[in-house]
């Protein structure tokens, strides 16, 4: 499984439409990929809690519409990061804006989305402007050669709570993906918690998170790749960069075999 982490830096100073823009050709670039990965909310900004309101979107919206077209156009399954989704509340109480995950098959249709279920902020910030997901989800990424991988979804700040990921785990997922928008001041947290979910669910991880400072926040940068062991396979620094690696998802099969620490789970 070949799979592409783009490591997006942008600031205040780049307007949404330029942006889109340059993701796009960014994702065109990564043609002979099975999967690419953007950073959670690139196009509205991580950390512009002011501008959410404004910048949200449809699932069909603009920004769905370019992703789509780029999948199509590079032949890759997409995880487009993340967008802030404009919908009908789910109930009285809610606001219809979500943090939401968008996977395009090579084709360009919309077969995944994923709806963030642990909002960061303690009460403000995304709490207070958005709603929380309920669902987990793991699509079927198809890989050369035939075959598929199953991906289990997952965003910034979900990578604290590790009973979302087993529970994509018996949902039969072998890979992880995270995008996200996670500061400078607790990057250590960030591939520390990456190669925990790794180890502990045998899993490969992929981490990709944002660059640059954008809201007066620095962000971290540090995407990695982690195997199902909690080795590094690749990484980040804190500049805009393209992570390409081919994974041998095999592998994770034979550690599982090797060290069957999951058939001992006593708990559930």
């Amino acid at each position: 499984m070949k799979v592409a982490l783009i490591q997006l830096a942008y600031g205040d100073d780049e307007t949404v439409a330029a942006r889109t823009e340059r993701v796009v050709d960014l994702v065109r670039a990564q043609a002979d990929h099975d999967l690419v990965v953007l950073p959670e909310l690139w196009a509205p900004g991580g950390f512009s809690y002011r501008e959410w309101a404004d910048r949200a979107e449809p699932l069909d919206g603009p920004t769905a519409g370019a992703l789509a077209a780029a999948a199509r156009e590079a032949g890759v399954t997409l995880h487009g990061g993340s967008i802030v989704e404009r919908g009908a509340p789910s109930d009285d109480d809610g606001r219809g804006l979500w943090n939401t995950s968008l996977v395009f098959a090579p084709t360009g249709d919309l077969v995944a989305t994923y709806r963030k279920i642990h909002r960061f902020g303690f009460g403000e910030g995304e709490p207070s402007l958005m709603d929380a997901g309920d669902e987990t989800v793991v699509v079927d990424v198809p890989v050369a050669g035939g075959g598929v991988v199953p991906v289990g979804l997952s965003t910034c700040y979900d990578l604290r709570f590790p009973e979302l990921y087993r529970r994509l785990l018996d949902r039969g997922a072998e890979v992880f993906v995270v995008p996200a928008a996670w500061p400078a001041r607790r990057v250590e947290h960030w591939t520390l918690l990456g190669r925990a979910r790794a180890v502990e669910d045998q899993c490969v991880v992929l981490q990709c998170n944002t660059s640059g400072t954008h809201a007066g926040h620095e962000m971290g940068g540090h995407s990695q790749v982690v195997d199902a062991s909690g080795k590094v396979l690749a990484a980040a620094g804190l500049e805009e960069d393209v992570l390409s690696i081919e994974i041998d998802t095999t592998a994770t099969t034979r550690w599982r075999e090797a060290f069957p620490v999951l058939s001992d789970r006593r708990l559930s």
